[in-house]
């Protein structure tokens, strides 16, 4: 069987190593192939997805693509994450006069989380001025897990760089993707974080509402605490803190604990500060839910 050739990935970088040109550059040497790559995008992400974009300007994408191209001529072109209307038209034209043999296109317009990635703006640039290079197109399931795509676009560059026909070269990509289903997936560990950040509520929150707090408890910084609270139970750490702590005042409330007192066990600064973290909570004043309940 022929030697695999050098593959060029073009597409965004993923820092958890589950997708992006990491995990093609993964895929790819794990067959026996030679990766090279462009980069269009590096994201700002981890296991519980994209917090942010930095879009490579068109020229600096066009840049490394003549530079791989003219050196190593690569046959087999898998292009994943565009972002920007000047790069797709830049890439297009560059393949267009260049002519690999193979263009794969696995379309990255939404994350796995349901993000929307792809301007529309770009789907269109895509449609008219790439689509029409392409030797096959990715369909992307929504059900699938982070990562599959690109493994199965990889394997399918590898086998294509072979020489396999297209046909085969999709029934071995596909074989090697049920072989390996959870390469891609990045599980991090937020469900643990989340269980320990629900411990140091039960803990502490009678005398701390500071997010901050509870993160330096648990050694992480206060934006991913606040990630994991919203993936896992669609809510901030604050609103889980003084909802616990809400329970607990109208568990209070149902007794004749003075309200002064009340405010003085749960750390409040005044009695007023106590009717005023209520009225915002539930809209009315302690005093007023107490009479509600009674």
């Amino acid at each position: 069987m022929k030697q695999a050739e050098a593959i060029l990935t073009i597409t965004g970088s993923d820092s958890t190593g589950g997708s992006g040109v990491q995990a093609d550059i993964k895929t790819t040497s794990a067959l026996g192939g030679q990766a090279v790559s462009v980069i269009t995008s590096i994201t700002m992400q981890n296991s519980l997805g994209i917090q942010q974009f930095f879009d490579l300007p068109a020229q600096v994408v066009e840049g490394q693509l003549l530079a791989i191209i003219d050196d190593l001529a690569p046959q087999v072109v898998k292009i994943g994450m565009l972002r920007q209307v000047d790069t797709v038209l830049v890439l297009a034209a560059i393949l267009r006069r260049y002519r690999p043999r193979h263009i794969i296109y696995d379309p990255i317009v939404r994350s796995s989380r349901g993000d929307e990635l792809m301007p529309p703006q770009v789907v269109q640039a895509v449609r008219e001025q790439l689509l029409p290079l392409c030797t096959y197109v990715v369909e992307r399931r929504p059900d699938a897990s982070h990562g599959q795509a690109n493994l199965f676009s990889s394997a399918l560059c590898v086998y294509l760089s072979r020489g396999e026909q297209m046909d085969e070269a999709v029934s071995k990509a596909r074989d090697y993707v049920s072989q390996h289903p959870l390469a891609g997936e990045q599980t991090g560990r937020a469900a643990e974080l989340y269980q320990q950040f629900a411990t140091a509520v039960e803990q502490y929150y009678r005398h701390y509402s500071d997010v901050a707090f509870y993160a330096e408890q648990l050694g992480v910084g206060s934006r991913y605490l606040a990630q994991v609270c919203r993936r896992i139970a669609s809510r901030s750490p604050k609103q889980i803190i003084e909802e616990r702590l809400m329970q607990e005042l109208q568990r209070e409330l149902a007794t004749t604990r003075p309200l002064k007192e009340i405010a003085q066990h749960y750390g409040f600064s005044s009695q007023a500060h106590l009717t005023r973290f209520f009225r915002k909570q539930l809209g009315i004043s302690p005093t007023a839910y107490r009479k509600l309940s009674t």
